[in-house]
């Protein structure tokens, strides 16, 4: 009677176990298309905050609720003139400034302002004890709503939005994203393991005042 009982339970397993293994499946593509996802980080322009090869976990709900935030790490579709590619490609940069906000470079600190109010990044490029310009020119734009200022942190290797604004003649749209275009939120470094950490925003983006 036993023995039964337990060919009956090993037979209903196996009747079930497709149907668990497509359930976790479709839980897997679920989640990975409407709320977490990795990228691999395949350039330079984020160093040192993000190395080549470094992977991201990348939330892709949060701004569904709400607008991406200055200081925060996002994953967007870049522009096809930023990338070249017509197929569209995902770029990782950093939000300096949001839609309204007036952005300039620099104060006598060499620090860029938001809004009148200038931010340390500590965070920015260094080598050798040397560390990247805030910006390798003077600019001052207001963001339009909407649209995003974003910049590397390895600054003297990113093409972000302050290149494009160079490269296009000092063209606002051209240099900015538009939020809709933004995937998600990075918010933590996972592989590899001895470099895992959360990607916080400095508390020097929290005093920048409204436009």
């Amino acid at each position: 009677m036993i023995d039964e009982q337990t060919d009956k339970k090993s037979g209903s397993f196996w009747k079930e176990l497709p149907i668990l293994l497509g359930v976790a499946i479709l839980v897997a593509v679920l989640v990975r298309a409407f709320v977490l996802q990795t990228f691999y980080i395949p350039s330079p322009s984020m160093e040192n905050t993000l190395q080549i090869n470094d992977r991201v976990l990348v939330n892709k709900l949060v701004y569904d609720f709400r607008s991406p935030h200055r200081g925060e790490v996002v994953v967007f579709k870049a522009p096809t003139e930023w990338s070249g590619n017509p197929d569209g490609e995902d770029f990782i940069k950093r939000v300096i400034g949001v839609g309204g906000d007036h952005v300039v470079c620099c104060d006598p600190q060499e620090r860029i302002m938001i809004n009148g109010k200038p931010i340390d990044e500590p965070y920015i490029y260094s080598a050798n004890g040397q560390q990247d310009k805030a910006a390798d020119q003077e600019f001052d734009v207001t963001v339009p709503q909407g649209r995003l200022w974003v910049m590397g942190d390895h600054r003297s290797a990113s093409g972000d939005s302050l290149e494009h604004w160079q490269q296009s003649g000092q063209n606002i749209d051209s240099a900015t994203i538009p939020e809709d275009q933004v995937v998600g939120r990075a918010f933590t470094v996972f592989w590899p393991v001895d470099r895992a950490t959360w990607l916080t925003v400095p508390k020097s983006f929290d005093d920048v005042p409204n436009p």
